[in-house]
């Protein structure tokens, strides 16, 4: 999911290495934000996997289970159309009841894979996202057309995705894996350069600062948790 992108506003007042320092602690807390939603989906997911008697109510029941997908979808999309009316407050309890819901449904992967190969593709992937999230923070070069390609390459994987539901083709799988990675390492690098040019140099501390951080926080942590599934997919070996 694609957010818009703003032009990076500075205060004239500031010196350059004020809004470096500013740019970092911004970052710092989209970071924070992020690894508080990931522990929250994994402490979920966990809990979930543990109890028989949760995972018949989710995963025994398609109508609660799909449920619970289409919920996570319409919770990403009203948070992202709208924060700018929404508290500060408010839309970080959107994004961590985002963060529950997913840890709900993601706990079918402890049904799939083994624990070794979840947790060592889960460092896997925070190198990787470490890694390329680094380079868009850093990079001097502009991701806008790098960007631009990569919303491409996930529309039509998502309807790659969505044909291969009823086809069952395993060819179009393993493609769509290998792309998914690939997106979402690109997509990674862009939206770290994305949200550090979006947060408005001077407002640190406000309320429209932290609706900032948890509107970046859901940009990476969606990153971070479709790169992981799909290199679960490559790496994880099944139950």
């Amino acid at each position: 999911m694609e957010s818009q992108s703003y032009p990076q506003q500075h205060h004239p007042s500031l010196t350059a290495e004020q809004i470096r320092q500013e740019q970092a602690a911004f970052m710092t807390q989209v970071y924070g934000w992020m690894s508080v939603a990931l522990l929250v989906t994994a402490a979920v997911s966990i809990w979930v996997a543990s109890s028989t008697a949760v995972l018949e109510i989710i995963f025994g029941n398609r109508i609660v289970f799909y449920g619970l997908l289409i919920g996570e979808f319409l919770m990403v999309v009203s948070l992202s159309a709208a924060i700018q009316r929404l508290s500060a407050r408010m839309a970080t309890i959107l994004f961590m009841a985002y963060a529950v819901m997913n840890g709900l449904t993601l706990a079918s992967i402890f049904l799939l894979y083994t624990g070794g190969s979840i947790a060592s593709t889960f460092f896997v992937t925070a190198g990787t996202f470490g890694a390329m999230s680094a380079y868009g923070y850093y990079t001097k070069r502009d991701l806008t057309s790098l960007g631009g390609f990569l919303l491409m390459a996930l529309i039509g994987l998502i309807i790659a995705s969505l044909v291969n539901l009823f086809w069952q083709n395993e060819t179009l799988y393993w493609v769509s894996t290998y792309a998914g990675v690939l997106i979402f390492v690109g997509l990674t690098a862009y939206d770290t350069q994305k949200i550090k040019e979006m947060n408005i140099i001077g407002n640190a501390g406000t309320d429209e600062d932290r609706k900032e951080a948890i509107m970046g926080a859901l940009r990476l942590y969606l990153d971070f948790i479709n790169m992981f599934l799909y290199l679960l997919r490559l790496f994880g070996r099944r139950r």
